[in-house]
Order: C-alpha cells, then structure tokens, then sequence
C-alpha cells in the first residue's frame, strides 16, 4: 500500500506541474503592422509643387509683355548650353497633341493627370518598408503631376522655361523646352524603376534557412516525467526494500 500512496502522489505533482507550464506553441509572432507614412507624402509633394508653381510664376512675371520695356526674350544661365526662357506647351511631353483641338486635348489631358494622381497613391498605400527609392519616388511624380494640372486649369496650357541646347557647328540642337515638374516627374520615374529592379533582384534570392531551436517539451513529456534508465537500481521505499511496483 506504500507504494501505491507515493506512487500516485509522484503523479499528482507531475500532473500539477504540467498545468503550470506554459502550453507549447509552435507559431510564429506576429509582426506589427506598418503603414507608409503620410506626412512623409505631403511634405515631399507640397515642396515639389510650391517649387514648381512659384518658378512658372516668376518666368511668366518676367518675360510676359506687361513686364513692360525690361522684358527679356531669354536670361543666359550657361552660355551654349542652358536659357531661361518663357514658352507655352498646349500638348503633353514633346508637344504630343499639341495640334489639337482644345475641345479634345484639354479633358484628355485633365482625365489622364487624375487618373495618374489616383495611380500614385494607390502605389503609396501598398509601400513596404523596404522599398526607400519607391517611397521617394512617388510623392516626387504626384507634386510634379499636380504643377503641370495647375497650369493646365489656369490656363489650359503648361510653362516650360528652362531650355537646353548645344552647338553643332553652326547649328544649336534643343532640348524640348521643361519646367521643375518636368524634372520632378522624372527623378520619381527613375526611382520607381530603381525599386522595380531592386525588387526583383530580392525576390530571386533563395530565402533564408529558419533558425534552429530547441523542441518546446510538450505536456505529455511534463506527465512522464524524465526518461528512467534500465542499468539504475530500483529506487527504495520508505521501509528500506526496492519497490517493484506490486503489492506487498
């Protein structure tokens, strides 16, 4: 009977402690969500369009005939290579349906810039955190799509005015006329294929092999108790004699 009495008190404490020890898992935790900041999107596009607006505004100020007498047809920033000048593009990039008629080329032109703005932040929602060019280059092509929608309500035309060239014997070869929006939207354009292509060269590599770790003992293992070698002697009972596990 002494026996019997240890015996089911060894088990009540195993049993005790396996409800005490946390239950094992073998899930992963789970990583806080992250969103792109916007703040970071307004400052970025802000700057860009104030930067864009303000130059077209101090070309159109300077050059425009009601500036009067002092009127200049170009200022020389770099001789035979970059002028401030005041032009007027109706159409897209490289004067594309600048022949038009402005019953078709505006909306056209209104519909396709909306349609980009909603495109950008669509992209922008979905950034992760990896992806810095990407995150540049978005607020960049929205602030440089928003000046050139600016000028196009106002007006219903662009201002460029930073023209390009260079002499080729007696000929000057140029540039199309651009503006700061023009130059904004392509520095976005060349980060967000930066990030394509980084993209892609991350996705080819092999993932990494998952940490080894221990086994978490489960708490059938805890109710078993530690594994009895076979060679050890049979442990001894209160009254000096080894317990065989039967009845005496």
């Amino acid at each position: 009977m002494t026996d019997e009495v240890q015996s089911d008190g060894a088990t009540t404490d195993l049993e005790a402690s396996a409800q005490l020890a946390p239950p094992a898992t073998t899930e992963a935790p789970v990583a806080p969500s992250w969103k792109p900041s916007y703040g970071f999107l307004v400052v970025v596009t802000v700057v860009n369009l104030v930067a864009d607006v303000a130059s077209k505004q101090w070309i159109k100020h300077h050059f425009e005939a009601g500036f009067g007498l002092r009127a200049e047809r170009k200022i020389e920033v770099i001789p035979n290579y970059v002028n401030l000048i005041f032009a007027t593009n109706k159409g897209g990039a490289w004067g594309i349906l600048q022949g038009e008629a402005e019953s078709l080329r505006r909306p056209f032109f209104l519909v396709v810039s909306v349609a980009a703005i909603v495109f950008i932040l669509s992209l922008y929602r979905k950034l992760t955190p990896g992806q810095r060019a990407l995150k540049w280059g978005l607020p960049l092509v929205l602030g440089g799509a928003l000046g050139n929608l600016v000028d196009r309500i106002l007006y219903g035309w662009v201002i460029d005015f930073i023209d390009c060239y260079t002499k080729v014997g007696a000929d000057e070869k140029h540039w199309p006329t651009f503006n700061v929006a023009d130059i904004a939207i392509c520095v976005g354009v060349g980060l967000m294929a930066v990030d394509m292509f980084t993209s892609r060269e991350v996705a080819a590599k092999p993932p990494a092999a998952p940490p080894k770790s221990a086994a978490p003992r489960d708490a059938a293992a805890l109710v078993a108790g530690p594994p009895v070698d076979a060679a050890a002697p049979p442990a001894a009972t209160s009254e000096g004699t080894p317990s065989l596990g039967g009845d005496r």
